[in-house]
């Protein structure tokens, strides 16, 4: 080869390279330009999102995914998805952003990025107001309604006293309809679930209570765009700073964000 021709094949490999650099980097610059932000969402997964009696998306994701919008002065488009093919949406480009309560393991760490956590998903205890259940120690002789082998059973093993009285039910639609029928006096659940039953029977005046375990939700960012990460992460920091984002938890999970993880 001779050098002109061994110049003009390095020529076209770095730019190649820079074009391929260029692109990885463009998803921030794309939605700056089209002026509209396409997050996907869930929609059958209350209280993080779900299809209200106006027909319209709700829940903590959704308000999330405005509040990203909001700040990056730019229109909101939902791009409704299952917890199937979330991810699959980010990677082929059908939504920008993935705020679908997805959590981060080094599984999906392989094929995707993550943002600093922006909400709690846990497990919890959860009674009514009047009960006084400051620690775990307090269950000692108080009845318990938990899902069978559910993750909330395994977890308030490690830590609840031996005089708690258990009464574990099949499914989470029994265990629900027993506390809130008044047959326990507590009850051990996720959540979502429970934040869909208070929301669902204001009546039984129910509040959280304690933590079983923690499990953030993260937004989910195509690989390489670390422009796009960087902008989601800053609003994400300034929301937890001035409470936005303990405001957003407490409105649909019943407890404040707390100390998430960056």
């Amino acid at each position: 080869m001779t050098p002109s021709k061994r110049l003009f094949t390095l020529g076209l490999a770095a730019a190649a390279l820079f074009a391929g650099a260029a692109h990885a980097q463009s998803a921030l610059d794309n939605i700056l330009k089209s002026k509209t932000l396409k997050v996907a969402v869930p929609t059958d997964y209350p209280p993080y999102g779900f299809v209200g009696t106006d027909m319209a998306p709700q829940g903590l994701d959704i308000d999330m995914a405005k509040l990203i919008a909001a700040k990056m002065g730019v229109k909101l488009e939902l791009v409704p998805v299952t917890s199937a093919n979330r991810i699959p949406y980010l990677q082929t480009k059908k939504a920008d952003l993935v705020i679908s309560t997805l959590g981060k393991n080094a599984e999906r760490e392989k094929v995707i990025d993550f943002s600093s956590a922006y909400a709690p998903f846990f497990q919890g205890v959860f009674a009514k107001k009047t009960l006084p259940v400051k620690d775990f120690k307090d269950l000692a002789g108080k009845t318990v309604a938990v899902t069978r082998g559910a993750m909330e059973d395994q977890e308030l093993n490690k830590v609840a006293p031996s005089g708690t009285d258990y009464r574990r039910f099949e499914d989470n639609n029994a265990t629900v309809a027993a506390y809130v029928a008044g047959q326990t006096q507590v009850i051990a659940m996720s959540g979502a679930v429970a934040a869909e039953m208070i929301r669902k029977n204001p009546q039984i005046n129910t509040e959280f209570k304690l933590l079983l375990k923690d499990s953030p939700c993260f937004v989910g960012i195509a690989k390489g765009e670390d422009a796009l990460k960087a902008k989601v992460n800053e609003i994400i920091a300034n929301a937890k700073k001035d409470g936005t984002l303990d405001k957003m938890s407490k409105q649909w999970l019943g407890k404040p964000a707390g100390d998430l993880p960056v």
